[in-house]
């Protein structure tokens, strides 16, 4: 990594050698956001937000989604692939002539060697690849290289295809520059310590700098294998305000802004200069009920409370256009989601459900919610209908660490949070909503049905089962199944899909804006004249 001179403000201008002036550079793109929980550089270790698109322009995967359809799988690296007949051995053929930034030659042994790698460093997202029956020590088997151009891909047992592959788009598996990385281990660390702070990818970009809640800077890679990137570097500039991302992008002094508030967003409606372009996000908001603390652990009471909450208004008054109602655990855009909405705001129908689970003059509960916005916003809108049926909520707000860690504990009796996908398949969200093997507090499974006390054997049999289907048509109706039941018994009120609005200048045209960070990509785009 290049020592990079130049401050954060004036980043774009004295280190590319022009003059102050309004505006950015023409082969240079400049971008407002949030990059505080970027903490690794290494794809070991990325997990975050911001890490994860980091990630997408500096290094390559084997394969990858269609810009336009999240359903369909794309080659990357790999430029084919096969599964064998007992779904238990994936072959890649890796792209000939693609070569690191380092000018070493990308080969099948480098795309082995980056996921044995993970494996063995058991970092948080190693997971995602190693849940497939690897292991530090049998990796080296299951994985291999019989030559440059092949890579095999073993599993313990038959996994559904589909649930392989897309793991296989994870972050975890980018393909990193072993030659260069081994030069930099110590003391057995695979180069890790090195890798935290510095690039080892073929990515259309070269890392240039990285100043921790500061600025995130790259270079072109020029012999980028999909083709030229339209800009020559790219800042990333840390500014936590969103209101000083408004007034920076307004100047013109950075070309997107990430994160505006809705009233900010209606601020830039009819502005000739900006551009909004909404996408929509993986991420999903719900609420959960402890059924560890009665009167939870009624299932008239939960469903109840599902009819409790004004869905569209919140979206309309709260939300402003960046959610969408959307009442099921796996995400629109994903395998196996659903659009069905059984839940509106129906205040008789909810007295009903608790008179029926004997309480007609509802019950008193606590909820703990982050001290931010949309959360406590939302928490307030739940407050006020919950007592049109006699439900006294009171909220207990706290910053992000508390409240997580009285959920993760099971102390919290109504909780409301954010989830979104470690990888792009349903599994990751059912695995987490509708999977509890064990309800003991000893359980090292602590999944989101643990810490709400709730098991139900049939429905973890289901999406256990649905990791196995190695036919996608079925595996996706078991995913439809099971969530159709779950919205009625489960103690969780999925409520919204998150969508994130980028505001941008008109100029900046062609930017890839996906539904999960690691699939944004910026050497798409380019600007206008």
């Amino acid at each position: 990594m290049k020592t990079f001179a130049c401050g954060v403000l004036a980043a774009m201008i004295a280190c590319s050698g022009l003059t102050a002036r309004a505006g950015t550079p023409p082969d240079t793109l400049v971008e407002a956001w949030v990059i505080d929980d970027l903490v690794s550089l290494d794809p070991a270790e990325i997990f975050e937000a911001s890490s994860t698109e980091y990630l997408a322009q500096v290094y390559d995967r084997l394969i990858g989604y269609d810009r336009t359809d999240a359903s369909k799988l794309v080659p990357l690296l790999a430029e084919s692939w096969t599964v064998s007949d007992d779904a238990r051995t994936y072959t890649f053929r890796i792209r000939d002539g693609v070569k690191f930034h380092s000018g070493n030659p990308l080969t099948a042994k480098d795309a082995a060697w980056s996921l044995q790698r993970a494996v063995k460093l058991n970092l948080a997202p190693a997971y995602i690849v190693s849940q497939f029956g690897l292991t530090a020590e049998n990796v080296d088997r299951m994985v291999t290289a019989p030559d440059d151009r092949t890579l095999v891909f073993r599993t313990d047992k038959a996994y559904a295809p589909t649930f392989v592959l897309n793991c296989l788009t994870s972050t975890v598996t980018a393909v990193v520059d072993s030659k260069l990385v081994q030069e930099h281990e110590a003391n057995g660390d695979f180069g890790h310590d090195w890798l935290k702070t510095h690039s080892a990818g073929s990515g259309p970009f070269k890392l240039q700098s990285w100043k921790p809640n500061e600025l995130l800077a790259f270079d072109r890679n020029d012999g980028y294998w999909q083709g030229q990137p339209g800009f020559h570097r790219v800042f990333i500039r840390h500014v936590p305000e969103s209101s000083s991302r408004l007034l920076l992008l307004q100047k013109g002094d950075v070309d997107v802004a990430r994160n505006l508030t809705p009233d900010q967003l209606k601020s830039l409606q009819g502005n000739a200069d900006i551009t909004l372009e909404p996408v929509q996000k993986m991420s999903i908001f719900y609420v959960s009920f402890n059924v560890l603390h009665p009167p939870f652990d009624k299932p008239e009471v939960r469903q109840a409370l599902k009819y409790l909450i004004d869905y569209d208004g919140i979206v309309a008054t709260i939300m402003h256009g960046l959610a969408t109602v959307h009442q099921s655990l796996v995400p629109a855009g994903m395998l196996g989601s659903i659009d069905d909405a059984p839940f509106t705001l129906d205040v008789n129908k909810a007295k009903a459900l608790l008179a029926q689970a004997g309480l007609p003059d509802g019950f008193k509960a606590t909820m703990d919610v982050i001290n931010q916005s949309p959360y406590i916003d939302i928490a307030q809108a739940l407050q006020a209908s919950f007592a049109r049926a006699g439900v006294t909520l009171e909220l207990i707000p706290g910053d992000a660490r508390q409240v997580l860690s009285k959920q993760r504990a099971r102390k919290h009796e109504v909780y409301i949070g954010r989830w979104g996908p470690d990888y792009e398949d349903p599994d990751s969200n059912a695995g987490t909503f509708a999977v509890n093997t064990d309800n003991s507090d000893a359980t090292a499974s602590k999944t989101q049905a643990w810490a709400n006390g709730w098991q139900d054997a049939a429905m973890t049999a289901d999406a256990q089962r649905a990791t196995l289907e190695t036919d996608g048509a079925k595996r996706a109706q078991i995913y439809a199944e099971l969530q159709r039941r779950h919205q009625q018994v489960s103690p969780f009120a999925f409520m919204f899909q998150l969508s994130e609005v980028i505001a941008s200048r008109k100029t900046v045209q062609g930017l890839t804006w996906s539904a999960t960070y690691d699939r944004n990509q910026y050497w798409t785009g380019r600007k206008s004249p």
